[in-house]
This record gives structure tokens, sequence and C-alpha cells, in this order.
């Protein structure tokens, strides 16, 4: 069978008769789309219309089949044969465009009530996922409703509307533009994020600073912006300021943000008798929270006894120590961080001071 001959003898038979492709296709009841590609023997007829375009055309269907004229026409048993086999085609193709149509339909009421269902159970809506999720279900709607209006032939009545085509088109171009607008800024702002993140991880540096007389710069409420934060834990168990007669034996601060903020920082006192006394009742009314298991600490530091002790499983440490001999001084210890301590802590914190068993890196 050859598609291209088939396809010219329609179009010869076509221009015959002086009419255009869109006239037959409003005879036929298929669009001028579908007679072009007839013709150009892209595409064939549906065996359900050859019996309609040979009495159309007035020719054989066996003519019509094998694409030019014969001398004799069809008798009646092979018409009638033809016949019925386009009107089981008819009621076949019937049969499955009606399951395709309750399909079609029941995916519709479905996408909307998943869509109804979302609000419903969704704690918060103005999460990222959220919107996604709806973006996603409402483009799955979009579809359903294409392919019903498709398969009921109301798509095809909606497309002869030229004003309402033109409606469609702008909305669809409309859309597509927002969508594309709203994916370049997120793709702009990763990317922007991802420079950022590259550029802390190269370009950050990590500074110490031991001047004992900007102490308040870097330790306690008055720290300044970048040092004031500590991810929320509370520095009171160090000095609220340096006094003339505190005896400053060591002083050490160190700030990095590779990613993320983290600091370490210790302070030795030598007091007199009197404020070393001071000191222990006012730390003993600070926190003492339990730390032995926490970031692998299995006790005090050898030869230190631990003054007050402040936790969390997710920023570190913040503690006061003594030593065990017979000695005023106390040692002010913060180890703050988020989850993990990326600065050598060997490097920026003596041993000596460091939990028994401490492991943040």
């Amino acid at each position: 069978m050859d598609q291209k001959k088939i396809g010219q003898f329609i179009k010869e038979l076509r221009k015959e008769k002086g009419i255009t492709q869109e006239k037959l296709a409003e005879r036929l009841k298929v669009s001028g789309r579908t007679v072009s590609r007839w013709e150009t023997g892209s595409n064939m007829p549906d065996i359900s219309l050859l019996v309609e375009i040979a009495d159309f055309f007035d020719v054989d269907v066996r003519e019509l089949i094998e694409g030019e004229r014969k001398s004799e026409m069809m008798d009646e048993e092979v018409r009638e044969v033809a016949t019925k086999m386009a009107d089981y085609a008819d009621e076949e193709k019937g049969t499955l465009l009606k399951r395709i149509q309750i399909t079609s339909f029941v995916g519709v009421i479905i996408s909307i009530l998943s869509i109804g269902w979302q609000f419903f159970v969704s704690s918060s809506t103005d999460t990222y996922e959220f919107k996604l999720s709806i973006f996603i279900s409402f483009i799955i709607l979009g579809i359903m409703a294409v392919i019903t209006l498709y398969v009921t032939g109301l798509l095809e009545k909606l497309v002869k509307n030229k004003l309402l085509m033109l409606g469609i088109k702008i909305i669809t171009i409309a859309s597509l533009a927002i969508v594309t607008l709203v994916i370049l800024f997120y793709v702009g702002c990763f990317f922007f994020a991802m420079l950022i993140f590259a550029g802390d991880i190269f370009f950050s540096r990590i500074q110490t600073h031991t001047d004992i007389e900007n102490y308040s710069n870097y330790i306690g409420e008055n720290a300044v912006a970048e040092y004031s934060s500590k991810w929320g834990m509370d520095e009171s168990i160090f000095p609220d300021k340096i006094s003339d007669s505190m005896q400053i034996d060591e002083f050490s601060f160190t700030y990095y943000n590779p990613w993320d903020a983290e600091y370490v920082g210790y302070l030795t006192v030598t007091y007199s008798q009197d404020e070393y006394d001071n000191e222990l009742e006012r730390l003993s009314g600070k926190r003492h929270d339990k730390y032995e298991g926490l970031y692998s600490v299995s006790g005090e530091p050898k030869n230190y006894s631990v003054l007050a002790m402040e936790t969390s499983n997710d920023w570190g440490f913040i503690y006061a120590l003594t030593p065990d001999s017979d000695s005023t001084s106390i040692t002010y210890v913060e180890v703050v961080f988020p989850g993990k301590l990326e600065m050598k802590l060997d490097k920026y914190l003596p041993k000596q001071y460091q939990l028994d068993g401490m492991d943040v890196n």
C-alpha cells in the first residue's frame, strides 16, 4: 500500500470537486491538518472513513486504497464488507474512547481532590516544599484537563474559536515567561549562594586576638557584631569585665567563619584570696550542666576541677576551671561551634584546658 500515492489521489479528487482542505475536513468532521496529512502521505484515513470518503468522491473503495481509478465499480458485496468493517472499527473506537473519557474525568477529579487535601493536611502553606508540591499538582491537573477536553471532542471546538485561542496563547506565553523568570531567579540565587559559600571557604581566615584591653569586644553581651551571637550560648560564666585588680595570666580569642561562625577562647586570671572566694561564690550560682558523654567527653581535665558548665548538643561548651593545687587562679574556656569545629582545637586551646576525651573535630 503506497501512502503517498493514496494521498495524491485524495488531493486530485478534492481538486476535482473544487473544495479546500478545510471544507473537506468539515464535511468528514476531522481537522484541516488531518486532511493535509492524508494528502502528503504522512498519515492514512481511518478505516471508518474509507466508505464515506469513497461515497463523497464517487469512487470505489478499492480505487481509494490503490490510489488510482479503476474501470469497474465495486460491487455491492465488497461495499457491504467495507461498511461492516467501518462500523466495527467505529464501535471499537467508541468503546475505547469511552474508557479514555472516564479515565480522564477521574484523573481530573483526583487531581482537584489532591490539591484540596494538601491544603487541608499541611501544617504550613509557606514552606518551599508545599509550594513546589502545589505547583506540580496544578501542572498535572492542567495536563489531565487538556486530555479530557481532547477525548471528549471539546478541544477541537475550542480550537476553532480564534478569540479564545488567542487568549489561551497569551495566558500560556505569560505563564511560561513567569515560570521561566522564577526558575532563573532560583537558579541565580543558588549560584549566588554557591559563590558566597565558596568565598567563605577560600577567603575566610582564622582570626586570633590576644589584646586583653579589648576583652569586651570579644566576650559578653557587649561584644561587637560578628562576635556577639555565639549561637545563643550564655557567656556569663566568663567575667563581665576585666578590672585593674585582676592578674591576667593569659588570654586568647579565636574566630573563624568558613560558612558558620565558630569561637575558641580562654582566659586565665589569678585573684587575690578574697576575690577568688567571691568568684567561686558567683560561679556556684551559674549553670552546672552534665557534660560526660557529650562529644566523647569522659570527665574533667587532668589536675583541674570544673566550677561551672554550660553545654549544648549543637553548640559546644562554656566552662570555668580551677587547678586542684593550692591556687587562686581560674581559667574560663569557650568552644562554641555549629555541630563540628573546623579549626584544629589543639592549636587554639591548650590541651590542659580541654575536657578529658573531648573530640569536637
